[in-house]
């Protein structure tokens, strides 16, 4: 690792540290006091991220042996993802005052989640995708059972969780299945391996990973625990649950699908196309 890795992903080590701080005032502080301004700073942050991010100006940089890469189409995803988690923190705090739900937790999980984000529209590996996304469903989970005293946020706590588990064990067995047939976990190396005609083991994996992308943007048939979950959350939570993690799993998508698999573009169009028309009708 170089300095310039550290610099290259400079905006989620503070957004990072800042939340690690922020669980640590709220462990030693007072949790009910800390709540209104914790969610004021946290959207303060993310807006400031937000603009950093948008004013860097142009060009490409890779970090960490290439599994983390910062392009345009990187920063315009993350200061999508920064502002609607701003926005939603901003618009939902007086329903949150009004039911009691105003916890120093809450905008530290949007804030981790966002981190999670972040990481996925930049990966440029499949362990960086991993990561990325474990980290922001892990963050998710709880968020979505915030209200601990209703049995329906608990239980679509629960649903959101076991599901999403699912999904991650899909997702990281396709993965598995892509490096065997690959040799490599880095999207560059996945293209030069599967051009022309890929195996047909690394195209299981390629559907396995594509249904794990799936669960996180609600497409059928793996939309399933949306209306439960999205009913049981808390208002703002759900609005956060359809905005910013859609934006960032398509783009993760488009960078996986593109990226890695650009040669062998005739064979994954029919799976995405057969999402899209069902999830038209269902």
């Amino acid at each position: 690792m170089q300095t310039g890795d550290l610099s290259i992903i400079l905006p989620e080590i503070v957004l990072s540290v800042f939340a690690m701080a922020g669980l640590l005032a709220g462990a030693y502080g007072g949790r009910d006091r800390l709540g209104p301004a914790m969610i004021w700073t946290t959207s303060a942050l993310l807006a400031v991220l937000a603009a950093w991010i948008g004013l860097q100006g142009e060009g490409t940089a890779a970090a960490f042996g290439g599994m983390f890469t910062d392009d345009a189409f990187a920063r315009f995803a993350k200061v999508t993802i920064l502002l609607s988690a701003a926005a939603v923190l901003l618009m939902g705090e007086g329903y949150m005052a009004r039911s009691n739900l105003i916890r120093f937790e809450y905008p530290l999980l949007i804030a981790l989640a966002a981190v999670g984000m972040m990481v996925m529209v930049s990966a440029s590996d499949l362990m960086a995708l991993y990561m990325g996304l474990e980290l922001q469903s892990l963050s998710l989970y709880v968020v979505a059972a915030l209200r601990r005293d209703s049995v329906r946020s608990t239980e679509a706590g629960l649903k959101y969780f076991v599901l999403g588990a699912l999904s991650s064990g899909l997702l990281l067995f396709g993965a598995s299945l892509v490096y065997g047939f690959a040799g490599t976990t880095g999207f560059a190396g996945i293209f030069e391996a599967v051009q022309g005609r890929a195996p047909v083991g690394l195209l299981i994996g390629l559907s396995l990973v594509i249904a794990g992308l799936a669960f996180k943007v609600s497409a059928a048939p793996f939309h399933m625990w949306t209306p439960d979950v999205y009913e049981g959350a808390p208002t703002p939570v759900t609005a956060f649950f359809a905005t910013a993690p859609k934006i960032a799993a398509m783009a993760l998508l488009a960078r996986v699908v593109y990226g890695a698999f650009g040669g062998i573009v005739g064979d994954w169009q029919q799976i995405l196309a057969a999402l899209s028309v069902a999830s038209m009708f269902l």
